[in-house]
């Protein structure tokens, strides 16, 4: 069963009584009785239907927020229900980005699985400020970012990356054994749109240099192709370079950035207690037991 709490936030989120319906396999007329109650408990009119489908009224743009939130404690209230009876079809939600949601997760996820199959997991892909947005906001258990970019909530930093350079073959920056962030400053540079915080961004700033931006990219394959074709230099995580096949030259960077790998959470206590088996798990890995913490 789901609350008319539960509900009106569906509509929203997909904009259609009719999909909603299909989705939780209830008439539409129930969906759209399911709203009407919650109108008339409020004494307004929260939404509008239009031919581009449903909108907030501006009393709805008001209440939702508060709505949702009902809604997001209704849905920890039935895990935790799920949780006093063990893991049993317990759901894991996690804010991550690419490289850990690539290389990281994947692995854990099925090794976990082997333990507790009936666990799920709700991955919520976004840059740094989504991922902390949406834990603040308790819209996933816990997320991973780094703490440059984390304000406020407790964290925990399990892995360094290395950050390299990535060049043209044919630059003239490629015959130096390393390269400095000056130098990479001075170039056509092609960045990774990482969000609000970017970490090249963060050192560049740090550096007290300002890089000569030629193209914002949201995918590290685009930008290894784009400095390959000579269209400006680039800094990425080496490890999106182990099994390329690109025709380009990779050099250590003197002032040795590092992306550092970290989980954060709202409250470790009121966390549900398969998101933090899953999160020890995960942290317990071998390869990251040796990074300096």
């Amino acid at each position: 069963m789901i609350s008319k709490y539960g509900i009106f936030c569906k509509v929203i989120e997909c904009g259609s009584f009719t999909k909603v319906a299909e989705e939780i396999s209830y008439s539409q007329s129930a969906i759209s009785q399911s709203v009407k109650s919650l109108e008339q408990e409020l004494g307004t009119t929260l939404v509008t239907r239009e031919k581009g489908g449903i909108r907030l009224t501006r009393d709805g743009q008001g209440y939702f927020p508060y709505l949702q939130e009902i809604y997001n404690a209704e849905q920890s209230l039935e895990r935790k229900h799920s949780e006093m009876q063990g893991l049993e079809n317990s759901l894991i939600r996690i804010g991550t980005y690419t490289s850990i949601s690539r290389y990281y997760l994947p692995l854990v996820m099925k090794a976990f699985k082997e333990k507790y199959p009936t666990v799920k997991f709700e991955l919520h892909q976004g840059d740094y400020q989504d991922i902390i947005q949406q834990v603040k906001n308790r819209q996933v258990d816990f997320g991973f970012t780094t703490p440059s970019a984390a304000s406020g909530l407790p964290i925990k930093t399990f892995y360094k990356q290395e950050l390299v350079a990535i060049l043209p073959a044919d630059h003239p920056l490629a015959e130096k054994k390393t390269v400095t962030l000056a130098d990479l400053a001075a170039e056509p540079f092609i960045i990774d749109d990482e969000g609000k915080f970017s970490l090249p961004l963060h050192f560049f700033s740090e550096a007290g240099l300002t890089p000569n931006i030629e193209f914002h990219l949201y995918d590290n394959n685009s930008i290894i192709i784009m400095v390959e074709q000579g269209l400006g230099v680039s800094i990425i995580d080496r490890v999106f370079l182990a099994n390329t096949s690109a025709n380009i030259v990779i050099r250590e960077i003197e002032e040795k950035p590092t992306r550092l790998l970290s989980a954060c959470w709202h409250n470790w206590d009121t966390m549900p207690i398969a998101a933090r088996k899953f999160l020890k798990f995960f942290l317990s890995q071998p390869e990251f037991q040796d990074t300096p913490k």
